[in-house]
C-alpha cells in the first residue's frame, strides 16, 4: 500500500512507522527507522527521519572523540528515500499507526518543529538518544506517554551489550573493538523502552501496543521490501572458545619463532601496545563524555601499566606477578560487581598478557 500510492493522497492524514533492516556498512549494523507522514493539506509525503551526521561537519572527529556528536534530523519525499534503501537492499517494514485526528496533529506538528533549522540538531548517544529514541518518544508523545507508561517496567529480551554484539556478529574488528571500549554501563539490566533503541525492537514493541479503547496500535503492517542480506542473529554469539583457540595458537607460534625473533622484543612489543589501547580506555573512561565506556574492566587487561614494563627494564622484571594478578582479577571480576561481559576479551588477549610477561621474566644466569 505504499510506492504506488505515492502523489495518490488518502482520504485522511495518515502516519507510519517506516523500519528499515541492517545494512552492509558499520554504522547500518543496527538499522533504522523514520515517521512517514501523509498530509493533502499541508502536501507532505515525506519521511521524517533522526539519523543524519555530516563528515563534514566543523570539528566532526573532535565531537566523535569527546562523546558529543551532533546528529539531525530532516525530512524529505518519501520516493527518496525508500529509494536509497531500495538501492542499498536493506528491507522496510511499514507500520500505519491507529492515531486519531488529534494525536496526527500533535505529531505532525511535532516532526515539523524537529526539522526545522533552529531545532533539527541534537546531542547523540549511541543508546539513549539516537534515531530510533526520538521516533520511539515521537510516537509516545502523540499517544499521550502510554508507550513508555507500559514498556518501563517490563524486562528487555537483551541488555544493550547483547544487542551490540548480536548485530554487529559478522564483523570481526567492529565486534572486538566494541568489546573493548564498552564498559560496564552497557551491561546493566534493561527495560522494554530503553530496548527500543534498536529500530526492529521499536517496530515489534510498537505491533504490541494497545491504544485507548483497546484496539491496536498498529492498523496495518507489510513488508515493502525484503532484505538482501542475512537477518543478525536473535542472541548474541558464543565466540570466546574461538577466541582463545586462535589466541593460545598464535601465542605457540610465536614461541617456536624465538629463534628469529627475541622473546623480550615480542613481550614489550605486545605490552607496549596494550599499554596504548589501555591509555585510550582511560581517556575515554575519564576526559570524554562517553559514558558508556566508563567502568571498564578490560583495563585489567589493557592497562597503561604495561607500558612501563615495555619501556624500562628496571620494572619488567616484575611483569610477571603484576599481570599474573590482574589475569587473576580479570576472571573474577566477570562474576562480581559492576558487572561487565569480558569473555570474548579474555579469552582473546589474557594468552598473549601472560606470554608476554613471561617472556620478560629474568632467566637464571648459567
Amino acid at each position: 500500500p505504499v510506492a504506488s500510492h505515492a502523489g495518490d493522497w488518502p482520504a485522511e492524514q495518515e502516519v507510519w512507522l517506516v523500519t528499515y533492516g541492517p545494512g552492509e556498512i558499520y554504522w547500518q549494523r543496527f538499522g533504522h527507522n523514520a515517521l512517514w507522514v501523509r498530509d493533502s493539506k499541508l502536501g507532505l509525503d515525506h519521511t521524517f527521519n533522526f539519523g543524519f551526521f555530516d563528515f563534514e561537519q566543523e570539528n566532526f572527529f573532535l565531537r566523535f572523540l569527546q562523546g558529543r556528536m551532533l546528529y539531525f534530523s530532516a525530512a524529505q519525499p518519501v520516493r527518496k528515500e525508500f529509494a536509497q534503501y531500495q538501492a542499498e537492499r536493506r528491507s522496510i517494514r511499514l507500520q500505519r499507526l491507529n492515531l486519531d485526528s488529534r494525536q496526527k496533529e500533535l505529531l505532525i506538528d511535532y516532526l515539523v518543529d524537529e526539522v526545522s533549522p533552529e531545532n533539527r540538531e541534537y546531542l547523540y548517544h549511541y543508546y539513549r538518544n539516537n534515531c530510533s529514541t526520538r521516533v520511539r518518544d515521537a510516537i509516545d508523545l502523540a499517544v499521550g506517554g502510554s508507550l513508555q507508561e507500559e514498556t518501563q517496567s517490563l524486562p528487555a529480551s537483551g541488555n544493550w551489550r547483547d544487542h551490540t554484539r548480536r548485530l554487529t556478529a559478522d564483523d570481526f574488528w567492529l565486534y572486538v573493538g566494541l568489546e573493548i571500549g564498552l564498559g560496564s554501563p552497557v551491561d546493566r539490566d534493561s527495560s522494554l523502552w530503553d530496548e527500543m533503541f534498536i529500530p526492529a525492537e521499536l517496530a515489534d514493541a510498537v505491533a504490541d501496543e494497545k491504544v485507548g479503547n483497546g484496539a491496536s496500535l498498529v492498523i496495518e503492517d507489510t513488508l515493502l521490501l525484503e532484505s538482501g542480506w542475512p537477518d543478525p542473529p536473535a542472541e548474541p554469539p558464543s565466540v570466546w572458545y574461538r577466541y582463545l583457540a586462535v589466541s593460545l595458537l598464535v601465542v605457540l607460534l610465536s614461541w617456536g619463532a624465538r629463534r628469529w625473533l627475541p622473546a623480550a622484543l615480542l613481550a614489550r612489543s605486545w605490552l607496549a601496545l596494550a599499554g596504548l589501547v589501555g591509555s585510550a580506555l582511560v581517556f575515554f573512561w575519564i576526559v570524554t563524555d562517553h559514558d558508556v565506556a566508563r567502568l571498564n574492566l578490560n583495563l585489567l587487561v589493557f592497562n597503561p601499566l604495561w607500558l612501563a614494563f615495555a619501556i624500562w627494564n628496571r620494572v619488567s622484571r616484575m611483569a610477571l606477578p603484576f599481570i599474573g594478578l590482574a589475569s587473576v582479577l580479570a576472571v573474577v571480576m566477570q562474576w562480581l560487581p559492576p558487572g561487565q561481559y569480558t569473555a570474548d576479551v579474555l579469552a582473546a588477549f589474557l594468552p598473549f598478557n601472560l606470554a608476554a610477561a613471561y617472556g620478560l621474566k629474568p632467566r637464571a644466569q648459567k
